[in-house]
């Protein structure tokens, strides 16, 4: 079966998984955390992404990110792997490729799942069992949100902005996100779509991008005609107006 374009979208905020072979971590000691953060900002730089979260485990990196051009994503992420994946190479004496296969991206509704994703990010080491509470992993955008620390490469989010008129009000407000944690049900939602490229949000979202694209949003409905929803791709027409 044929492999659906990539889900690219500009000005609308993306989440992007990409794994390391089962046999071999894609971070392995701390030079290889700050290579790829260093890697991260001059790329989302040149190629305008705007970075919203991250974070780095050692067998997966999750980003968040809004893409400025129709292009700009995938430029993004072959640059970030052609400049990371020879230099963990060297460093560890090996060959070969370090990820398992491309890169998943799933388009979001921002007013519906941007701070949901977000504290998604920020809890995968505390959910993995790395840190123990989210924001004493240093390899996350959490310390940033928090006040602890910060971190250049992040563009923060209309989305996150609006949780307050100062930066203690958004920090105590994004806290309590944290705290508070995600749901079974939004954990699996935003599993599913990250791990299957799907589009994220409610039907009157999907439907507006469906109007600009032939490839689909999500998975066919059981009893619905196929190609009911759709999204576009890298090669796709021009943004819809959302």
């Amino acid at each position: 079966m044929a492999r659906l374009p990539r889900l690219s979208i500009p000005g609308l905020p993306h989440l992007v998984v990409q794994r390391a072979l089962t046999t071999q971590p894609a971070f392995a000691e701390q030079a290889d955390y700050l290579d790829m953060l260093s890697i991260i900002g001059q790329q989302a730089r040149q190629h305008e992404i705007a970075v919203h979260a991250y974070t780095l485990l050692p067998g997966e990196m999750q980003l968040l990110l809004t893409p400025r051009a129709q292009a700009s994503l995938s430029r993004f992420m072959q640059s970030v792997s052609r400049m990371y994946v020879p230099a963990f190479n060297r460093r560890h004496q090996r060959r070969g490729t370090l990820w398992e296969g491309r890169y998943r991206a799933a388009v979001l509704e921002p007013e519906a799942y941007l701070l949901a994703c977000m504290t998604y990010i920020d809890l995968a080491a505390q959910h993995a069992g790395l840190a123990a509470p989210a924001e004493a992993y240093s390899w996350s955008s959490t310390q940033h949100y928090l006040g602890v620390r910060h971190d250049p490469i992040l563009t923060p989010h209309a989305g996150y902005w609006a949780l307050g008129n100062t930066p203690f009000a958004r920090q105590a407000r994004y806290q309590a996100l944290i705290q508070q944690g995600l749901t079974s049900s939004q954990c699996a939602a935003i599993d599913n779509c990250a791990n299957k490229s799907w589009a994220l949000g409610d039907d009157d979202f999907l439907a507006e991008i469906q109007q600009h694209t032939q490839r689909r949003v999500r998975a066919a409905r059981p009893g619905r005609p196929r190609g009911s929803s759709a999204v576009l791709s890298e090669s796709g027409a021009g943004s819809p107006k959302v």
